[in-house]
């Protein structure tokens, strides 16, 4: 690219530091999408959560696909048919509209989180909370979450493998910014499933929650399918084209004036995304991982 150019992307630079060093060698200037906080005046900007949006919806889709039974209760000639139960792992957007998806297909629908503040938004949605007794919550800024304690990873372990057991679909989408993808789904959990069962891991770019998901890949382990599958966005690419560039175009409205960039170091929305600033590393956390 060209030397002192410009570049706004999703850059993941917490993770990607033989990027930001080249960024710095151009002398370039890095917003990075992914590093937008979640604040009121970010959400119209907010990439990550647009995406996740489709990815929630598609991965219910998917997994509807795959699975060798109803979603919904039916009453036919041939007696009741017992709805599907779908286990989401992580309330955040994508999981939050998992839920909503497996609701309108009809299923009986359970949901975890560390962030207790997220159990009224599940309710409301009509699906259940697993709670974790606990004075321990996971809430950090931003809406993220944060690593929890052992005695509490302990505890949210023996919850979730007593609803994985019950479970037809386990839909995971934890994820901690900058980190391997939490475990939350052992392979002696995934052995409890019933066969025929399917795991959806969204966290699968960064590993994944399930211990037996495969990258990029669909793999059949213990009778239950794992479905390891990158950038569900690109099923959906009509809409998820249309929220990306919508999310692109108020961002540029915001870091632009009269043509000229307006990247104010003091502004909040700016200085969380931008990392590198004419070939300087500008962001604190960013500077720090790479120390």
């Amino acid at each position: 690219m060209r030397e002192g150019a410009t570049l706004i992307s999703p850059l993941y630079p917490l993770v990607n530091h033989d990027l930001v060093k080249a960024l710095v060698a151009r002398k370039m200037t890095a917003i990075s999408l992914d590093m937008i906080p979640r604040t009121t005046v970010a959400q119209m900007m907010d990439v990550l959560s647009s995406q996740a949006t489709v990815a929630g919806y598609y991965a219910v889709i998917m997994a509807a696909h795959e699975l060798p039974r109803f979603f919904p209760m039916f009453m036919t000639a041939a007696g009741t048919i017992a709805p599907a139960r779908v286990l989401i792992l992580g309330a955040g957007v994508a999981g939050l509209q998992a839920v909503g998806t497996a609701r309108r297909l009809g299923a009986v629908v359970e949901v975890f989180d560390v962030r207790k503040v997220v159990k009224e938004q599940v309710e409301s949605l009509g699906a259940k909370f697993v709670v974790v007794e606990s004075d321990e919550d996971a809430q950090a800024a931003g809406g993220y979450a944060k690593e929890t304690s052992d005695e509490y990873k302990k505890k949210q372990a023996d919850a979730i493998a007593k609803h994985v057991k019950a479970a037809d679909v386990v839909i995971t989408t934890a994820l901690i910014p900058g980190q391997r993808a939490p475990i939350l789904v052992t392979e002696d959990m995934v052995k409890t499933m019933k066969p025929g069962s399917v795991i959806v891991d969204l966290a699968a770019e960064q590993q994944g929650n399930c211990a037996l998901t495969e990258t990029g890949k669909v793999v059949v382990k213990h009778g239950v399918t794992i479905m390891g599958v990158l950038d569900l966005p690109s099923r959906l690419a009509v809409h998820a084209s249309q929220m990306f560039s919508r999310n692109v175009e108020k961002l540029l409205l915001y870091v632009t004036k009269d043509g000229a960039w307006k990247l104010d170091p003091k502004d909040e929305i700016v200085a969380g995304s931008m990392i590198v600033k004419d070939g300087d590393v500008v962001h604190a956390k960013v500077k720090e991982r790479m120390q």
